[in-house]
């Protein structure tokens, strides 16, 4: 057995390994500050996973935040590197209200952020990461990823302003197929002009299945490029054991303000809920000044307190 098994609890354990995998793909390890100014969080409600946040005055008689996240304050503290990529990896506590109970709670992540010259190849190691990081958590898994610029070629077509397109969103991420239908019908939409957004919904699954019609159905529709770096970024998987774990499903979605591109949600047998969640926040990048490029995602470890003995990885 090893020493980490002898004093580390399951969490803390299962920290230790992803830490330890991160470093191995060259991360350098991110530390900060318990805090920031409310105003980081304030400008940004719609990237939190939660509204509640956690303020105090400081000495300085500024409004001050327990952070509720930990990449907004990487993409804030952090600089451009044109022509570089800059790869970190941190563990965590952030402070969010609770959806199933009231008040707040001290959440532990870990997590990679990828920043600056970021390609398809930064894409892919990524997601490779993130497939791991379930591996080491159970043997029994599922990623999901999509491609959110793709899919908002899809919604676009029909959604006449920003109001309908959100509802048309929130109903992907749900697989509320009849709930797109009657939407469009409440909206004036023609009928039979969400049936591509309804097709391409229908297409999950593995990648060797799934991606011809996806790369089909994206060509006819203006969107072949999407569909060629959807294919791209799952493409490394081919022919690996994590091939029949990784499925391609388009409710894998995020806030457009912010995401672009690559998303991806990771599932463990046995914990209802994503344990993970990440994709491309080029989006965000922009809105907070940066021009860098970025990708990343955050394990959720309280979430693992739901995996059952049979459902661990202990080796």
């Amino acid at each position: 057995m090893q020493i980490e098994d002898q004093v580390l609890d399951g969490q803390e354990r299962i920290g230790f390994r992803l830490r330890a995998l991160y470093s191995g793909y060259g991360y350098s390890r991110y530390r900060m500050s318990k805090f920031e100014e409310y105003d980081l969080y304030s400008r940004n409600k719609d990237f939190l996973f939660s509204e509640g946040v956690i303020t105090f005055t400081d000495t300085n008689g500024r409004l001050m935040a327990l952070k509720p996240d930990v990449t907004l304050s990487i993409v804030k503290n952090g600089r451009d590197t044109p022509g570089q990529i800059r790869k970190l990896y941190y563990h965590e506590n952030v402070y969010r209200a609770a959806s199933t109970e009231d008040g707040f709670r001290e959440q532990t992540q870990v997590g990679v952020e990828c920043m600056g010259d970021v390609d398809g190849g930064s894409v892919a190691e990524v997601l490779k990461l993130a497939a791991e990081s379930l591996r080491l958590c159970a043997a029994d898994y599922v990623l999901e990823i999509s491609h959110l610029d793709l899919l908002s070629t899809f919604v676009d077509r029909i959604a006449p302003d920003d109001a309908v397109r959100g509802m048309i969103l929130q109903c992907a991420g749900e697989k509320n197929l009849h709930g797109i239908r009657r939407i469009c019908r409440e909206h004036g939409i023609a009928v039979g002009a969400e049936d591509p957004l309804v097709e391409l919904l229908g297409l999950y699954g593995r990648a060797r299945s799934v991606m011809p019609k996806i790369r089909s159905l994206a060509e006819e529709y203006g969107a072949g490029e999407y569909a060629a770096e959807l294919s791209r970024a799952v493409a490394s998987f081919a022919g690996t054991e994590m091939e029949d774990r990784v499925q391609i499903d388009f409710s894998a979605t995020g806030d457009t303000k912010y995401y672009n591109g690559i998303a991806f949600k990771g599932f463990l047998s046995g914990v209802p809920g994503s344990v993970l969640s990440g994709g491309q926040y080029d989006h965000l990048m922009r809105r907070m000044g940066r021009r860098d490029r970025a990708v990343g995602f955050a394990v959720f470890l309280n979430m693992l307190e739901r995996l059952t003995e049979e459902g661990r990885t202990d080796a």
